[in-house]
């Protein structure tokens, strides 16, 4: 994609107008992960990514011609209609980050609201669905006043890589179905800028995967991803993992393109474990996963066992777990979640998503 002229995106007062712009945008769930990161949010090793449906950022911009420009920007902020002054915050900084990629964001009064369909502190990764969300509607009101993106992969990427600036995994929620974002040879056009789509190359296996996600604990986490990527500067297993992860990345490649369950599900829980193996290894060392967690691991496992449907956890940074499996075992499955694992469950709460179509603009 060509790189848009920014100096130009300053828009004339004889074509500036109000309007509003909406996107709906889902979280997704990483299989092979990234933890540790560099320069301006670049990660460290290449990473793949199921996105998901039920589970979304919906967010609303409206705009209006500013008559003050004492100020950077002009905005306000509100989550499922309340004020959120630590969350307007972070919003504000990641805006005022993008002005010199967004010029008229200086000419405009903004009002940002925006909702999740999940409970906040569920377990789902919120600032992925509500930074690509919140990348979109930029995207959208520039290609208003400039036309710029008119054509849709020059869209999306330049929306993945916006997302990516507020939350690296942000910019893998643009895509439909699967994503990559990293440098790596194994895939045309990956980059460490913006993520690229997977769905092309998707066995049939492995459309509309169910993901249903175990409510643990609500619970905020005692350490912030953030601070967890930070900690593998200096980590002593670091370059093996980052090392690991490219083997990994391969292997699940390979797995989505042929269909390989068998092979998939130990790509997927080994990816999980390594996660909070580097976690309880860092310096100083956390702990994220629960007892409860635990159980439905072995649960899982030996369920799987004794049944032989192709079930698997995976685990983001906390103790909640994602259980990923073929649609055609969907009713099995959430026959086993109901009678065996809601116990484990924070008041036996859980949500059923699937791998999704997608952000959707909304009228």
């Amino acid at each position: 994609m060509a790189p848009t002229d920014v100096r130009s995106l300053v828009i004339p007062k004889s074509s500036m107008s109000s309007g509003q712009v909406s996107w709906r945008s889902p979280s997704n769930i990483a299989l092979v992960k990234y933890w540790g990161k560099f320069g301006n949010q670049y990660p460290r090793n290449p990473s793949v990514s199921f996105t998901l449906s039920a589970a979304y950022t919906e967010t609303t911009i409206q705009y209006k011609p500013r008559e003050d420009y004492k100020k950077k920007l002009s905005i306000s902020f509100q989550f499922d209609g309340r004020s959120m002054p630590t969350f307007e915050q972070r919003i504000e900084q990641y805006l005022i980050g993008l002005i010199s990629q967004f010029n008229f964001l200086e000419q405009f009064d903004l009002d940002i609201q925006t909702r999740n369909s999940f409970p906040h502190s569920s377990g789902i990764a919120s600032s992925a669905s509500g930074m690509s969300a919140l990348a979109l509607c930029l995207c959208s009101i520039e290609d208003h006043f400039f036309q710029t993106l008119q054509e849709d992969q020059a869209f999306r990427t330049k929306a993945s890589m916006t997302a990516r600036l507020g939350s690296g995994s942000a910019c893998r929620s643009i895509y439909a179905h699967a994503a990559l974002w990293g440098e790596t040879g194994a895939v045309d056009g990956a980059s460490n800028e913006y993520a690229v789509s997977l769905e092309s190359m998707l066995h049939p296996s492995f459309v509309a995967y169910q993901d249903a996600i175990l409510l643990v604990s609500r619970e905020e986490k005692s350490v912030s991803s953030s601070a967890g990527h930070g900690l593998m500067d200096h980590h002593p297993f670091a370059s093996v993992r980052y090392e690991q992860a490219n083997r990994n990345l391969q292997s699940a490649l390979e797995c989505l393109q042929h269909g390989d369950l068998e092979r998939f599900v130990l790509l997927c829980e080994q990816e999980a474990m390594q996660l909070h193996a580097l976690m309880m290894s860092s310096s100083p060392y956390y702990l994220l996963i629960k007892p409860n967690t635990l159980a439905i691991i072995q649960a899982v496992q030996s369920y799987r066992n004794e049944t032989g449907i192709p079930i698997c956890f995976t685990l983001d940074a906390g103790p909640n777990v994602h259980l990923l499996y073929p649609k055609e075992n969907k009713d099995a499955v959430e026959n086993f979640i109901n009678d065996k694992l809601v116990n484990y469950c924070h008041q036996g709460a859980w949500i059923k998503d699937e791998m999704g179509l997608g952000p959707l603009q909304s009228l």
